[in-house]
């Protein structure tokens, strides 16, 4: 299927910047790219020094990762850039992640990534190269309507990256292309398959990209050791039921790990309390929100009162009225915790969105109510 990356000029004139993680996707992107004719540039991010990234695997652009986008580009015969940003990307993601984790929250690394090394400082180093465009394998889709872009869900539910994208600027936007937002997973590896590249068959990477063995308790307690002092675990009216080994060892909603005997319905981490190391447990209606602060806003379409939310990245929107930076649900929600991204839709157009800084638990009996019907 052709794929228009609407340029200003002939693309056969055009210069095209394409982000190749070493992934089939960005690989993918680049290949389609390459077939409009226009000149296209290949560039990977080293995020790692030099020795760690050659020792990882599992994890996008670590060694082998930057290996195999160089085959990918040899293989379209198009020229390739490794830039190292492991300084900017452990000062910019990884310290943020562990000192957010360490206050209790719930951190979405991908989106910050996305708002510093993935799109700053690449369109920045694109349009020294004088592209016309940045090319990444992101599964949205980007429309013009009336003269201004905007950024719709990727057309697979399956693949959609869009709530990882929304501190996109619009200036940014502009700047993009994402080639694959109208295709299905299945097509994109088809493409990679004919065109012989050696990604094809290449597992997704998994959880955080620095963190690809799952294991953020202990990547945090290295970094941030004050984090695995002993703490009380308490109930929602202060009582003491037992004790912890470590506010890093919990997030908010976990039932796992808690160890308290006796109670008579499973118990879940309701609240963290770094100042005192207190984990606040409580049983699973206590999670139930009905509101949430949010700060840090961005924003690319218009500010509506009406819309839906997404709070984590696999959950389905949900509809929520905004009035400032509050937004309301119109039931009652879980899985919400301060840290993570509130990303804003109108149908499938991302709207903004901004960090969770505070909620407000759905009253009591609205629970038991909702529970009951």
């Amino acid at each position: 299927m052709p794929v228009s990356f609407d340029l200003d000029r002939p693309l056969r004139q055009a210069r095209v910047v394409v982000a190749m993680s070493g992934g089939v996707d960005s690989s993918v992107a680049a290949a389609l790219a390459a077939r409009t004719g226009a000149e296209v540039i290949g560039v990977t991010l080293q995020l790692y020094d030099h020795g760690e990234a050659v020792r990882r695997t599992g994890a996008c652009c670590a060694g082998q990762d930057i290996y195999d986008a160089r085959q990918a580009a040899d293989r379209l015969g198009v020229a390739h850039y490794v830039l190292d940003y492991a300084s900017r990307f452990r000062d910019g993601v990884i310290d943020r992640f562990v000192d957010e984790y360490a206050r209790g929250r719930t951190p979405v690394p991908c989106a910050s990534c996305n708002q510093g090394v993935k799109f700053v400082d690449l369109i920045a180093f694109a349009r020294e190269l004088g592209a016309d465009c940045l090319a990444t394998g992101h599964y949205v889709q980007r429309l013009v309507r009336n003269g201004r872009a905007e950024l719709h869900k990727g057309a697979d539910p399956r693949r959609d990256q869009s709530y990882f994208l929304y501190g996109t600027t619009g200036e940014q936007l502009d700047f993009l292309r994402f080639p694959l937002g109208h295709m299905p997973k299945d097509e994109v590896r088809a493409i990679a398959a004919d065109i012989g590249l050696e990604v094809a068959a290449k597992p997704d990477s998994q959880d955080i990209c620095f963190v690809p063995d799952g294991d953020y308790a202990g990547l945090v307690k290295r970094l941030r050791p004050a984090t695995e002092a002993p703490g009380e675990i308490v109930d929602t009216s202060g009582r003491v039921l037992g004790a912890h080994r470590g506010i890093v060892h919990f997030t908010i909603g976990q039932r796992r790990g808690i160890e308290i005997g006796g109670q008579r319905e499973p118990l879940y981490v309701v609240r963290i309390e770094p100042d005192t190391r207190r984990i606040v447990v409580g049983p699973r209606r206590a999670l139930a929100v009905s509101a949430m602060r949010v700060a840090d806003w961005n924003w690319l379409g218009e500010d509506q009162r009406e819309l839906t939310v997404k709070v984590r990245s696999l959950a389905p929107p949900v509809a929520a009225t905004r009035d400032g930076d509050w937004i309301r649900f119109a039931g009652s929600e879980y899985g919400v915790a301060p840290g993570q991204a509130a990303v804003v839709y109108d149908g499938t157009r991302l709207l903004g969105g901004g960090s969770i800084a505070e909620t407000v638990s759905a009253p009591l009996e609205v629970v038991v109510d909702a529970a009951a019907a």
